[in-house]
């Protein structure tokens, strides 16, 4: 008697109909709407398996789909069994096995943790093969799968189309990648930090990183050698090859991988082609046989002048750690910690706004010195119509040394930053690469524009000791408040408490009132009265809640000598009273220059309590002055024109 069939999983969360395939129909992919099937593994061929056996048999491929920018960033995986094992968990069962039951699941990498994300293993097909992504031997899976895990993280597979290496690469891997301009190489306009040098001297930098990163390319628009690449596409480069040719000079080769699986380079160096006859014949065999399906070589001045950028994913260690692209020392410390950009409160704009120092603010604590990199991580915004994709603010980063902690902050930001993102680029992540000595540092990410909401993630990668901390802005109260006039304001919090027969002398009714704790406030001089909001909160719960208020003295100028109890018998400048049951009471007042004592007090004597006076100040200074310089709109890397099966 045959057993029956097993119920293999059907992921209701990304089903096998239009709803995972589309979420626009704005891209070339809706023509096959009608002709998509879906297909389980064993259904596409007899023998499926996960990985292949080689690396050209797992060699990635493109199908109709414009993701060519997550196939090079999945070629990283084939470079370290350890990151493949990261991303597609081993143990699982397959076809073959008993306990198999038609679902993976892998991880990806999303805003600072590891998402387990499960999928059944239908797959999209036109005429009964894959027409999506594929290995070179098409009865390996995992590279469909994963393509498909990645699509349910975005939505559907219509969200993949069109994107930037480097993000792929940093969901894949967790760590960091960077992009340099072939176009501006040498020079710092406009990019973020990068190796600065000539063009020749990048190329060397790329051959020492072969074997340790993934390595990608970008071409942005038509070239003459590359008239069938098509524009924002992405490749893989698969090696580099240094050489001398017939007169003894160097020749440096780039093998390009085109994920479409066809040769389309018309350059000198194709196969067949002049630039053939500089070197030795033997040479020539030996690179032309080395050329798997859509590889061919460029010279590194084609390689310059016909592609756009390079996207290079940092290496790592088998304990996980990033290495340096410039060092290659081991980022061995790593600290993140979430931030946002709330508009109206903490998203002050780029330093060319007054608003700068309202922008959320970090510490970072150099223990040793260290070669540190750090990164600012945008929450992307899905786009609600139009094309599919994710949207970005223009964002950069600054830092500041500082002496201490307890600085000035709207000082300490209106001097030059120590480093700095040369523009506020629309790239997912930037970040800054720096020696930094042992102390204190402010870090300061923002928008280019005020009032730009996101969220964001500050990470740090170092070779020294860090420690990473938020920087703690006044909690606002819950009670009302008036509200102040824009602007930058420099805070003080003193701490106090009420202690019976000590410093609890009640209200001004009472004799003792002269004991209670008094507070130093000093207005400087100024075009006129400074605006000045005094809050003064106990802690405690609601419900416990003791009666409270303050009064603020004028000291005169000639009253240096004047002891406390005397000018506590004076009547006060402000007050806020009557002393109410609230955790918080505050005035928003005028105060001319001068000195000032401020006096909290309980409405009863020797009722004790502890609180926080908080004083907030508006700064009147001159605008800051900055050239900050907005970056290009983000092009992003796909094809444009659908492959026929």
């Amino acid at each position: 008697m045959r057993a029956p069939a097993k119920e293999l999983f059907r992921d209701a969360a990304f089903p096998a109909s239009d709803s995972s395939l589309f979420s626009s129909f704005s891209t070339p992919l809706a023509q096959f709407r009608e002709e998509i099937t879906w297909r389980r593994p064993q259904e596409i061929c007899a023998t499926p398996r996960l990985f292949a056996g080689s690396p050209q048999e797992g060699q990635v491929k493109q199908g109709l789909l414009g993701d060519c920018w997550f196939l090079c960033a999945c070629a990283a995986l084939q470079k370290s069994r350890h990151l493949l094992d990261q991303v597609f968990p081993p143990g699982q069962p397959s076809w073959l096995d008993q306990t198999y039951r038609g679902s993976f699941t892998c991880r990806v990498w999303q805003f600072g943790r590891w998402v387990e994300v499960t999928v059944d293993d239908r797959l999209p097909c036109l005429a009964g093969r894959l027409c999506f992504s594929r290995c070179q031997r098409e009865d390996v899976f995992w590279l469909p799968l994963l393509e498909k895990v990645y699509a349910k993280v975005h939505g559907s597979y219509e969200q993949l189309w069109a994107g930037q290496v480097a993000d792929a690469l940093v969901d894949l891997t967790g760590g960091l990648a960077e992009r340099w301009n072939l176009k501006d190489v040498a020079g710092s306009s406009g990019q973020q930090d990068r190796p600065r040098g000539t063009e020749r001297r990048t190329c060397r930098q790329l051959l020492s990183l072969k074997d340790r990163c993934l390595l990608s390319c970008s071409v942005l628009g038509p070239r003459t050698g590359t008239r069938e690449l098509g524009e924002f596409h992405a490749f893989i480069v698969s090696d580099l090859h240094e050489l001398q040719d017939r007169a003894g000079r160097s020749v440096l080769l780039l093998r390009i991988q085109n994920p479409w699986g066809r040769r389309c380079w018309q350059g000198p160096w194709r196969e067949g082609g002049e630039g053939w006859s500089q070197v030795e014949p033997a040479a020539q065999a030996e690179l032309l046989s080395q050329l798997q399906d859509g590889e061919f070589w460029v010279e590194e001045d084609e390689f310059l002048r016909e592609f756009d950028e390079v996207t290079i994913g940092f290496p790592s260690t088998e304990a996980g750690h990033l290495q340096s692209l410039h060092s290659g020392k081991v980022l061995c410390h790593t600290q993140e910690l979430p931030g946002a950009w709330v508009k109206g409160q903490s998203a002050g704009g780029c330093r060319n706004n007054s608003g700068f120092p309202s922008n959320p603010k970090f510490w970072l604590r150099v223990c040793e010195p260290s070669e540190v990199y750090l990164g600012v991580l945008q929450r992307p915004r899905v786009r609600t119509a139009g094309r599919p994709g994710r949207d970005y603010q223009a964002v950069g980063l600054h830092l500041w040394k500082v002496e201490k902690r307890r600085v000035n902050l709207p000082r300490a930001l209106s001097a030059p930053p120590v480093a700095g993102t040369a523009c506020h680029a629309y790239d997912r992540e930037v970040h800054l690469h720096c020696e930094l000595g042992p102390g204190f540092y402010l870090a300061v990410p923002s928008t280019f524009l005020k009032d730009a909401p996101g969220r964001f993630l500050l990470r740090v990668f170092s070779t020294g000791r860090v420690a990473l901390s938020a920087v703690q802005m006044a909690a606002p109260s819950p009670g009302r408040r008036e509200a102040p006039p824009a602007g930058e304001w420099e805070t003080v919090r003193l701490r106090g408490s009420w202690r019976a027969g000590q410093t609890a002398g009640g209200s001004r009714n009472f004799a003792s009132y002269a004991s209670n704790p008094r507070f130093p406030l000093s207005v400087p001089a100024g075009a006129g009265p400074r605006c000045v909001r005094i809050s003064l909160r106990q802690h405690c719960c609601d419900h416990q809640c003791l009666p409270i208020g303050f009064h603020v003295f004028q000291v005169p100028a000639d009253g240096g000598g004047q002891d406390a109890s005397s000018l506590l018998l004076q009547e006060p400048l402000l007050s806020c009273v009557p002393h109410c049951y609230a955790q918080e009471v505050s005035r928003l007042c005028h105060l001319p220059a001068g000195t000032y004592r401020i006096v909290p007090s309980t409405y009863l004597p020797d009722t004790e309590g502890a609180f926080t006076v908080t004083v907030e100040t508006r700064i009147d200074r001159r605008s800051i002055h900055s050239q900050e310089m907005l970056g290009q709109p983000l092009r992003e890397a796909s094809f444009m024109a659908v492959m026929k099966a």
